[in-house]
């Protein structure tokens, strides 16, 4: 196994991870890290494909008529069409030199503040692709949700809601219906769902001039994908220009009523588990308009021990930073 020696783990590396009593540190500050709350309510269901899942959607219903006596009415039926969504495989390797691991005499420790890292940017990676993954340009990865609903003269375009935006400094609300029959995330039939650590210890690696040394391996593994049984239960708020935001709501996107409309596109409120998603930009807007407003379907809920809930119409706003500012105007 070859390493390009600029992803490999220096001793400078290490050295930048000693605290005061030359011990590794283990309280990092993760300055690369993010928030992305959507994976508290997102479901996973295991696919019924060896590389994803094969949805049957009812597209037409079958006629019925009034009989009259002596009169018969002609046999008929409902149409339906299948859909196959198909699961990407993210995968990470860590190699670490045995010997620069086991200076300070607690490898196991050291290679954890690696493991932490690698989780987290395999968080950030999935929740981006969830969002803004289009496999007719990365055939690698999962079809996301914007491509899903990127045109308002598309059959789905009822629930893409515009918010006036024209140029790149645009974001999107989403307001997603979680359940079996409507979205949630899926994995291989017959694999393992969720995140995979896999220890392969100590093994034989190369340096770019084939130098061979040893050197703690360990394997990083999610496969994931994406389905949306269900489009009427999901609606996406785009062209939101977060540069003519402002605090009390005089001028830019009117985020409250534009909230409003989102809520009443669902085919039903109901079913299944919801939530809005944004970024920290609309959320800190969305805040700052509640508190200077009346308004009873805007609330900030004070939690002990955790931080304000922001909720809209009973539904929580989550935090989601992969959300971009810089997204392009939806046709």
């Amino acid at each position: 196994m070859s390493i390009n020696i600029g992803q490999a783990v220096t001793l400078l590396d290490f050295l930048r991870r000693l605290d005061g009593d030359n011990k590794v540190e283990v309280m990092i500050a993760e300055l690369m890290n993010q928030i992305n709350q959507v994976l508290l309510d997102m479901l996973w269901v295991e696919g019924n494909l060896p590389t994803g899942h094969k949805t049957t959607v009812r597209t037409g219903l079958p006629n019925v008529a009034w009989r009259v006596l002596n009169y018969g009415v002609q046999p008929s039926k409902s149409t339906t069409t299948q859909i196959v969504d198909t699961c990407g495989m993210l995968e990470a390797f860590s190699q670490i030199d045995c010997k620069l691991a086991d200076l300070n005499g607690n490898s196991p420790l050291y290679r954890l503040t690696e493991d932490v890292a690698f989780l987290e940017a395999m968080n950030q990676e999935f929740v981006k692709t969830l969002f803004y993954g289009d496999q007719s340009v990365n055939p690698e990865k999962f079809t996301g949700l914007s491509i899903r609903y990127s045109s308002s003269t598309a059959p789905n375009g009822n629930n893409i809601i515009k918010g006036g935006g024209t140029g790149n400094t645009n974001t999107s609300i989403w307001l997603i219906c979680w359940g079996d029959r409507f979205t949630h995330g899926i994995f291989p039939k017959g694999t393992k769902a969720g995140f995979i650590h896999e220890d392969l210890g100590r093994q034989h690696v190369y340096d770019p001039n084939m130098g061979k040394y040893m050197a703690y391996v360990t394997r990083y593994e999610w496969n994931v994908g994406l389905t949306v049984r269900d489009w009427r239960q999901n609606v996406r708020i785009c062209n939101i220009d977060v540069t003519q935001l402002t605090k009390d709501a005089s001028s830019g996107a009117a985020l409250l009523d534009l909230m409003a409309q989102a809520y009443f596109k669902l085919y039903n409120p109901e079913w299944g588990k919801l939530a809005w998603y944004a970024n920290q930009t609309i959320r800190s807007f969305l805040t700052r308009q509640a508190y200077n407003k009346t308004n009873a379907h805007l609330t900030v809920e004070d939690v002990q021990a955790a931080e304000p809930v922001l909720k809209f119409m009973g539904i929580p706003v989550r935090r989601c930073d992969a959300l971009l500012n810089t997204e392009a105007a939806v046709a």
